[in-house]
């Protein structure tokens, strides 16, 4: 540093005021600086800056799988989210969601320069009394139900599911089907839980649950089960991926969409416009959910907010072509 100061012709202190990005230094002076670390291969070194500033200005990522849409779409919009915010993003992950697992994970966290956590955690372990968090790293949770415990931020998953159900009853069915991601899941369960009691406020009966595992392929082979119910006039798959699949199934088995069987998805995934006929879908912000993350992390390192709760970000129904109206009975 005194020798990029002594090519600049400036102070150490103003050398330490450019590399650290602060504001209060002249152009014409801060391009003299950048101009000596240049010719002189200077870098910020930035384990002494970390040492200094009492932080390493990165966040960890945990999560179990990077195979699902949603947890794509949400690592994306934390790493954007801190990256506007001077933050590097390190991602932790776990190959499978067990309690030794997650343990194990966090245990890492002693080893890694971050100064927080986001986890991306969809199944019920939080809430064991087995994981303990390192009580020295903050942490925020996406997508669990441990609101109690943790600062959690989370689409509105019932809030979502019940205007898809709404939004099928309001077209003349006299009830809807539920085609529901993976048991263990909890945006599984939020949405299979919400559907229920949606058709139990409007007096429908809840026809069974034909199940899934967010894949296409899942809804594709529950898709063949629905499509022999003749009752059958609309359904509510609990994301776009088994809504594909189903939507392959009613075609094969002569079932038309949506004059035979109406069929509104959730995730709102860029293809969903594509699909034939395009997908009724419930649009998930994630990009919101993102920095939402980054905020709460942020504000609970800085001690600005360390309170425990639950944020929901707002679904939007977003209509197209796959539901209508149900058949006339005659």
């Amino acid at each position: 540093m005194a020798d990029v100061a002594r090519l600049a012709g400036v102070s150490s202190q103003t050398v330490s005021r450019v590399s650290n990005g602060y504001a209060g230094v002249n152009e014409e002076t801060r391009q003299q600086v950048l101009a000596a670390m240049k010719e002189l291969g200077y870098r910020p070194n930035s384990a002494a800056r970390a040492l200094k500033r009492g932080e390493f200005r990165t966040i960890g990522v945990i999560t179990f799988t990077l195979s699902t849409t949603g947890n794509v779409r949400t690592l994306e919009a934390i790493a954007t989210s801190a990256a506007e915010e001077g933050y590097a993003v390190t991602l932790l992950p776990v190959a499978v969601p067990t309690q030794d697992e997650v343990r194990g994970a966090f245990s890492r966290l002693e080893e890694l320069a971050v100064d927080a956590v986001i986890v991306i955690m969809e199944v019920h372990l939080l809430d064991a009394a087995t994981v303990k968090l390192p009580p020295h790293v903050q942490v925020v949770v996406v997508d669990s139900d441990a609101g109690s415990h943790y600062t959690v931020v989370d689409t509105d998953q019932a809030g979502g599911t019940r205007t898809a159900v709404q939004h099928l009853l309001d077209l003349g069915h006299s009830t809807v089907w539920h085609l529901a991601g993976p048991e263990g899941s909890f945006a599984a369960q939020r949405r299979a839980d919400a559907w229920r009691g949606a058709l139990t406020e409007a007096g429908r009966p809840a026809p069974p649950v034909v199940r899934g595992d967010w894949s296409a392929e899942s809804g594709y082979h529950a898709g063949l089960e629905l499509a022999a119910r003749e009752d059958c006039t609309a359904v509510f798959a609990a994301n776009d991926q088994m809504a594909l699949g189903l939507l392959r199934a009613l075609h094969e088995r002569g079932r038309r969409v949506p004059e035979d069987v109406s069929v509104i998805g959730f995730d709102d995934i860029p293809e969903a416009g594509s699909f034939l006929p395009p997908l009724t879908t419930l649009h998930q912000d994630f990009a919101e959910v993102g920095r939402l993350c980054v905020r709460a992390v942020l504000r609970k390192m800085r001690r600005h907010d360390p309170e425990h709760g639950t944020t929901l970000v707002p679904t939007r129904l977003v209509v197209r072509e796959s539901t209508a109206p149900p058949p006339e009975r005659h």
